[in-house]
């Protein structure tokens, strides 16, 4: 199914959300001459994007089962240093792109077990990861746990600042000439014929000849779609804080993943520490339950944590899908296309999804890559049942 509007050399295209997805999406169209507006409930990057810690770990992500969506995560990852490079001299702001590693530490020697039976995964898929001795870990990190056992080593796997690549975008999406509407909710996509035909915000009619649902965890609430249009996309809260280190003496420099907890060290000197998973919608309560166990868990990992300064403290929601993959390609409307339910991965997975939807816009092509990513997938299993 194609979602290009072929009546249109340079199609009016509206996108339903700001965060790095939409503004991604928005910023390679307008690029190839789309018309571009996007619309936000709030401020451009203020959802997922910003609560996120910015990991780029494609290989360390890997597990069974999900072979399809590892070959995305890592298409994606090869993109970054590039679109990095571009967006930061698009909009004259860095976006702290980082590339000393990642490390999935083993606190036990059951982490240990466990990690190697991943790691013979991993590696039998090509993945460029390895075994890394106690020893070989603390001459990288000298600050982890003294009883740390080992680690899985991922050179590949790096981060990003989230909250600066969302500014950069939004700016770099307005030097481009896209309209951006923040703090103006879309109360419904319109269709007539059968057709997409636009959108309405703060009760005016705007009309498009695409519109791409790029609302995160908010997709499946925008009015206006048949019940089988509307993408399955949950909200997964997930509570997170920040630790102050000294920047010039800081306790850890690369990203480690622990038993319990995820460490994104930034250069500015602010610990990063995610994320918990709760089922619970928009609840956007921070709890005792959840910092506690974020903190116990870094502790465990890096002890040095007990004279932090706490920097800050947040709640996110995470568009997680049925089977927690992205949904991104054609509509089951004309002129609808979704790019949304990216759990996990949405910064990673930015400069793929932006590249494919605007080659489905303009072009009526389906990458690939995003094929197994459409929301037919879920019809087809409920039709298959």
């Amino acid at each position: 199914m194609s979602a290009r509007a072929t009546h249109s050399p340079t199609p009016a295209v509206a996108i339903i959300g700001a965060g790095v997805i939409g503004l991604a999406t928005a910023w390679r169209l307008a690029q190839r001459g789309a018309k571009v507006t996007v619309f936000d409930k709030g401020a451009a990057g203020s959802g997922a994007s910003h609560a996120a810690a910015g990991m780029l770990a494609a290989n360390l992500e890997a597990e069974p089962r999900e072979e399809a969506l590892t070959a995305l995560n890592r298409a994606s990852q090869a993109l970054w240093p590039d679109f990095a490079a571009e967006l930061e001299s698009a909009s004259g702001m860095s976006v702290g792109l980082r590339t000393e590693g990642t490390l999935l530490l083993a606190l036990t020697a059951d982490d240990q077990a466990r990690l190697k039976h991943l790691l013979a995964f991993q590696t039998s898929l090509g993945l460029p990861l390895e075994w890394l001795s106690a020893a070989e870990v603390r001459r990288r990190e000298p600050h982890l746990a003294p009883n740390m056992v080992g680690a899985i080593w991922s050179p590949k796997d790096h981060q990003v600042d989230n909250r600066a690549v969302a500014a950069a975008l939004r700016l770099a999406v307005q030097r481009a000439g896209v309209t951006l509407h923040e703090h103006s909710a879309v109360e419904e996509i319109t269709t007539a014929g059968g057709r997409v035909t636009g959108v309405r915000a703060g009760g005016s009619s705007v009309s498009a000849d695409v519109v791409v649902l790029a609302a995160g965890a908010w997709s499946r609430d925008i009015a206006g779609l048949p019940n089988d249009a509307r993408p399955p996309v949950r909200p997964v809260k997930g509570q997170m804080l920040a630790l102050r280190m000294d920047p010039k003496n800081p306790l850890l420099n690369h990203v480690v993943w622990a038993p319990g907890a995820y460490l994104v060290p930034r250069r500015d000197g602010r610990l990063l520490i995610g994320a918990t998973v709760e089922e619970k919608g928009f609840d956007p309560h921070l709890t005792a339950g959840g910092q506690l166990s974020l903190l116990e868990a870094t502790w465990r990992a890096l002890p040095g944590i007990e004279e932090l300064p706490i920097d800050e403290m947040w709640v996110g929601f995470r568009p997680g899908s049925r089977d927690d993959a992205p949904i991104i390609g054609p509509g089951a409307v004309p002129g609808l296309v979704y790019a949304t339910g990216h759990y996990r991965n949405g910064i990673l997975l930015t400069p793929i999804t932006a590249k494919a939807i605007a080659d489905l816009v303009l072009d009526g092509a389906v990458d690939p890559a995003i094929r197994p990513f459409g929301l037919e997938r879920f019809t087809a299993a409920v039709a298959a049942e």
